[in-house]
């Protein structure tokens, strides 16, 4: 596992790297620009102290290698955007940009610079500050913008920051390579996306084997205008929610999906997921073509008590934390 670091000024990013290497036994790998004897400019090259890598590729080579060790780098800031994106293209490789308020940060540099230094001002330390992200040759927003992960270190308290990536498990290997659960949940977000229900937003997927039997999304049925095009009243009316439902045009995305699979695909045995929990017309259909099992991300109302009649089995669990906020998920089985 390979972990860069990246994120604005006096953000924190040492204290993160830090922990890893402390806590859960990181090697910490630094960039740092030397100069080229060939040229007149400057290159980079990468150590961790004992070894050093005069390349990116040579970097890559050596973790490929050693890809069950763990390493924590540090001074991406100068990595240009194609090699960024060697470096993504790798399964060990997870991206973490740390930012903070900027008074936070201010107050962080005045203690960082030395007494005999010249005294610098808020205004300095700002332009300093958008020098680093936004410069057109060496800024660092295209490292934050491509991060796999953003870390929000608000407080001055390094107790604080260890709580947070406690509960942030950079270490977790899965987060290199997301659950099946994580993996078709994406899935069905995605699918929300082609969504066009005026109201909410609904995407779903059909698996049997960890094997994609259909997706559906929310909207009007084929042929009729689009929702979002004022193809359905009662969404484009903001009818209050639950109220006028059976005026509603809008197929949900757990209906399209099952539509599209047909009960004999969808056989007994398949999980459904939803990035919103089923309503209760949705569920009865759910149950009625053999599937055993539901997770869904967002809450919605609906009648848990009609899964107690089934015969379902009702339970939460968390996800893998993979940002700021963890996956609620509800689970049933017949």
């Amino acid at each position: 596992m390979l972990i860069g670091i990246c994120g604005s000024l006096c953000a924190g990013k040492t204290e993160v790297a830090k922990y890893l290497e402390a806590k859960h036994g990181f090697t910490l790998i630094r960039m740092e620009e030397t100069s080229d004897s060939d040229s007149s400019g400057s290159c980079a090259s990468w150590t961790d102290g004992e070894k050093s890598y005069p390349s990116s590729k040579s970097l890559l080579s050596y973790i490929t290698q050693n890809w069950s060790k763990r390493f924590v780098m540090l001074g991406m800031g100068s990595v240009e955007l194609k090699v960024l994106e060697t470096f993504l293209r790798r399964p060990f490789f997870l991206l973490l940009s740390v930012d903070a308020p900027t008074l936070v940060r201010w107050q962080r540099y005045q203690k960082r610079v030395d007494s005999s230094s010249p005294e610098r001002s808020l205004e300095y330390f700002v332009q300093e500050c958008d020098t680093n992200m936004y410069h057109p040759d060496h800024g660092i927003s295209h490292l934050v913008q491509k991060s796999t992960l953003r870390l929000l270190n608000a407080s001055n308290s390094l107790e604080s920051l260890h709580q947070n990536l406690d509960a942030l498990k950079l270490e977790d290997e899965s987060r290199l390579r997301p659950s099946w659960d994580a993996y078709f949940i994406q899935l069905a977000s995605l699918a929300a996306c082609r969504s066009n229900c005026m109201k909410r937003r609904v995407g779903c997927v059909l698996v049997r084997g960890k094997r994609v039997i259909s997706t559906g999304y929310n909207g009007t049925p084929r042929n009729l205008v689009n929702c979002n095009e004022g193809g359905c009243k009662r969404c484009n009316n903001g009818t209050e929610g639950g109220v006028g439902l059976m005026t509603c045009l809008c197929i949900h995305a757990e209906e399209n999906a099952l539509l599209e699979a047909g009960r004999e695909r969808v056989g007994d045995g398949a999980t459904l997921y939803c990035d919103t929990c089923p309503c209760l017309t949705c569920s009865i259909k759910i149950v009625q073509v053999g599937i055993t099992e539901v997770v869904y991300s967002q809450g919605y109302s609906m009648d848990t008590e009609f899964l107690k009649l089934v015969g379902s089995n009702f339970e939460n669990y968390t996800l893998p934390k993979r940002d700021y906020y963890a996956f609620r998920l509800g689970v049933w089985k017949r």
